[in-house]
């Protein structure tokens, strides 16, 4: 898939990502569209974490499971409804505000804050990131600066419009999903709905609207090519 054959399949969960790098693969895969699991992130960390092993990982308050072998830093921020899997690193200062699903060997930075976020396996956000009611794959990384806009400026829902069809998620709050191995370059925005497909890398002070195709290179708005060209 390149950027002059872009489908409405790019969206389906195992388009975007391979499977196996996330405990949330199976939750994920009951939806049509990836974003309509967003809103029931909560829900399914509190139902797994309840069924974790005791003797893996460690239970706090507020539906929060840490597995033995992550490392937390003591200015670390602990909200609620979270899951931090195998050697996660949160780092000094990191906000986990609420409902983020922390991968094994992920890591969450400095001054880096999640809320409503899946951070699959060796996802990494490392530094002055906001990260709101998105998805991060596999190996995909967020340079430093990096944010996702979560909230469009008039306060209408996010819609997302692929090959002139739009889809109206019905959701107010909706950031981006950046499939396994994005590169978003330093001090990037992706704005409200932003798809990244798998693979692609965003320039540095990108301004990323819309749905960018897998294999590609973003170097700014209108200026899309495929790595392979």
């Amino acid at each position: 898939m390149d950027i002059d054959s872009l489908s409405l399949e790019m969206l389906r969960v195992d388009n975007l990502f391979k499977p196996g790098n996330t405990v949330a693969w199976d939750f994920l895969c009951r939806y049509e569209w990836i974003w309509e699991a967003l809103p029931d992130v909560c829900g399914f960390i509190q139902e797994t974490g309840a069924a974790l092993d005791g003797a893996e990982y460690e239970t706090l308050p507020n539906n929060v499971w840490i597995h033995k072998t992550a490392v937390i830093a003591p200015t670390a921020y602990i909200g609620s409804n979270l899951i931090i899997g195998p050697g996660a690193e949160v780092r000094h200062c990191a906000f986990l505000r609420d409902s983020a699903l922390v991968g094994s060997g992920a890591v969450v930075g400095h001054f880096v804050e999640l809320k409503n976020v899946i951070m699959f396996d060796q996802a990494r956000a490392a530094h002055y990131n906001y990260v709101g009611d998105s998805m991060i794959g596999y190996k995909a990384h967020m340079g430093a600066g990096a944010i996702t806009s979560n909230v469009k400026s008039d306060n209408s829902n996010v819609s997302v419009v692929c090959s002139g069809t739009r889809l109206e998620t019905g959701m107010r709050k909706f950031g981006a999903i950046l499939g396994d191995r994005v590169e978003i370059g330093c001090n990037s925005v992706l704005n409200p709905g932003c798809i990244v497909g798998s693979d692609t890398m965003v320039y540095p002070l990108s301004m990323v609207r819309g749905i960018i195709p897998p294999g590609c290179i973003y170097k700014k708005q209108g200026e899309v090519v495929s790595k392979h060209r």
